[in-house]
C-alpha cells in the first residue's frame, strides 16, 4: 500500500484509518485533458513556526471575505492552530486565534472548523484532552468570539469508550447551536460512532452517541467530512465495512427525543465501483449526492460518484469519473464543488506531477462527464498534497490549502479562479 501522507511530524490520521481497515454505469468517460494553468496564487504560506504547519483543513468562509481554517502543527506550543485570513488591500493579514498546548486543551486539530450564526467556531481535535488513549482521546471544542477576543472551551473530551476517539471530522453546527460529528476509532466495536452534543439556552451541554458503527452492514470508521445537515437528516460517509467492505454513505432520521434512525443508502462495491469514501458529500438542487472515494473506480485508483434517490426511498449509484492512470490525478479524499455553470471541482491528493491536482468535471451529452486537470500542483512555492477540496465564497471564489507546499514547504492557502 502507497503512504498517502507525506508526514514530517503529524500524527499519520489518514494512514491510522487505513490500517484499521486493512457500478460502473454507462460508456467510457471521454478522454482527459489538460486546461493551460488557470488563476491559482497561493495567499498565505505557512512558516512552519508559531503561524502553523501542516494545514491538513477544510475552509471556511464569513459573510466579510474572512477565511478560517486550522492547522495540524504549529503555533506557539507545538499543538496547532486554528487561524484566520483576513482581505486587506494590501493582500491577506495572517492571525492565529488559537493555539493548542496538545493537554487538555486539544492537540493537532485537523479538518478545519464550523462557524455559527453567532460567528463562534466548533472543531475537533484529534490529541489531548483526557482519556486512555497515548497522548489523549481527543476534543471538541468551541472558540468564543467577544469583541474580536477569542476564548477556546473543551465542549466535550473522548474517553476512548462508548463516545470513540481521535475525532478526525470536521463538525456539523445546526441553527439552535447543537453539534453533530464522527470518530474514526473507538466507541463500543472500536470502529467509531456519531455524536450529538446538545445545547441547551443557558443550560449544560449533553453528549449523545447517536449511531456506533459495526463494521457491517452500517459501516465503520467515520470519515473525515462534514456531515451534510438536510431537512432535518444527516447525510454522511463511513470509510469501511458495508455489505462489500469498502464504505458506504449512510442518513440519519431523527425519531422522537433523542432518538435517531440510521440506514445505509449506499454500499461501494470496490472496483469498478468506488472504494474508501472518505471526503464531505455535496447536494444539488436536485437532492442528489456527489462524492469522492480514494480507492476504487475502473482502475483503482478512485472515483468520483453520484447517488440519485428513487421514487421508493432508494438509491441509485453510478461512477462520473474514474480516475485513469495518474496523469489526471489519483486518490482523491476530498469534497466536491459546484460553479455556477454546474461544473464540479474537486482536489486528488496524489497525481500528475506527482503532488495533486485541481480537477474539473463537465457534463457531457448522454450523461458523461469530462474531466480535466485544471492546476497540476508543483510544489514550492506552489502548493503540494492538497487532502481538502475547496469552498467558495459569496463572490464566486474558490479557495483550498495543501498540507506541503508554499514557500516553505509547510503547507499554504490558495485562491482559485475558473
Amino acid at each position: 500500500m502507497k503512504p498517502v501522507i507525506h508526514l514530517k511530524q503529524a500524527t499519520p490520521l489518514f494512514l491510522v484509518v487505513l490500517a484499521l481497515t486493512c457500478l460502473w454505469v454507462g460508456s467510457a468517460p471521454k478522454a482527459i485533458g489538460v486546461l493551460p494553468v488557470q488563476s491559482v496564487n497561493v495567499i498565505y504560506s505557512f512558516a512552519g513556526e508559531e503561524d502553523g504547519e501542516y494545514a491538513d483543513t477544510d475552509l471556511e468562509t464569513d459573510s466579510a471575505g474572512n477565511i478560517y481554517g486550522t492547522t495540524v502543527l504549529g503555533g506557539d506550543f507545538g499543538g496547532g492552530t486554528v487561524f484566520r485570513l483576513s482581505p486587506t488591500p494590501n493582500g491577506w493579514v495572517h492571525t492565529v486565534l488559537y493555539s493548542f498546548t496538545g493537554g487538555a486543551d486539544g492537540g493537532e486539530p485537523y479538518k478545519g472548523v464550523t462557524l455559527d450564526r453567532e460567528g463562534n467556531l466548533y472543531g475537533s481535535a484529534v490529541t489531548g484532552g483526557s482519556g486512555s488513549c497515548e497522548g489523549g482521546c481527543g476534543v471538541v471544542y468551541k472558540l468564543t468570539n467577544s469583541g474580536g477576543t477569542w476564548t477556546q472551551s473543551v465542549i466535550h473530551a473522548f474517553t476512548g469508550g462508548d463516545d470513540g476517539s481521535g475525532p478526525g471530522a470536521r463538525v456539523t453546527v445546526d441553527r439552535s447551536g447543537n453539534v453533530y460529528g464522527m470518530t474514526p476509532t473507538g466507541g463500543a466495536y472500536g470502529l467509531g460512532m456519531i455524536y450529538k452534543i446538545h445545547q441547551v439556552p443557558n443550560g449544560p451541554l449533553t453528549f449523545t452517541v447517536i449511531h456506533t458503527f459495526t463494521g457491517g452492514s452500517d459501516g465503520g470508521s467515520g470519515s473525515a467530512g462534514r456531515m451534510i445537515l438536510r431537512k432535518g437528516h444527516l447525510y454522511g460517509a463511513a470509510t469501511t465495512g458495508g455489505n462489500y467492505g469498502s464504505g458506504i454513505v449512510f442518513e440519519l432520521t431523527p425519531r422522537g427525543v433523542g432518538e435517531w434512525h440510521f440506514k445505509t443508502i449506499y454500499s461501494f462495491q470496490g472496483q469498478p465501483d468506488g472504494s474508501f469514501p472518505y471526503g464531505a458529500l455535496l447536494f444539488d438542487r436536485g437532492g442528489n449526492i456527489y462524492g469522492t472515494t480514494y480507492y476504487g473506480g475502473e482502475n483503482g485508483i478512485g472515483a468520483v460518484y453520484e447517488l440519485s434517490p428513487q421514487p421508493l426511498g432508494e438509491w441509485e449509484e453510478r461512477v462520473l469519473y474514474s480516475f485513469q492512470d495518474g496523469t489526471d490525478g489519483n486518490s482523491p479524499i476530498s469534497n466536491l464543488v459546484f460553479d455556477e455553470a454546474g461544473n464540479l471541482y474537486g482536489t486528488t491528493s496524489e497525481g500528475s506531477l506527482g503532488s495533486g491536482t485541481i480537477f474539473k468535471l463537465s457534463p457531457a451529452d448522454g450523461g458523461q462527464w469530462t474531466e480535466t486537470v485544471v492546476h497540476p500542483f508543483e510544489g514550492p512555492p506552489d502548493g503540494a498534497f492538497p487532502y481538502n477540496g475547496m469552498v467558495v465564497d459569496r463572490f464566486g471564489n474558490f479557495y483550498g490549502a495543501t498540507v506541503h507546499g508554499g514557500k516553505n514547504d509547510d503547507g499554504c492557502v490558495y485562491k482559485f479562479t475558473p
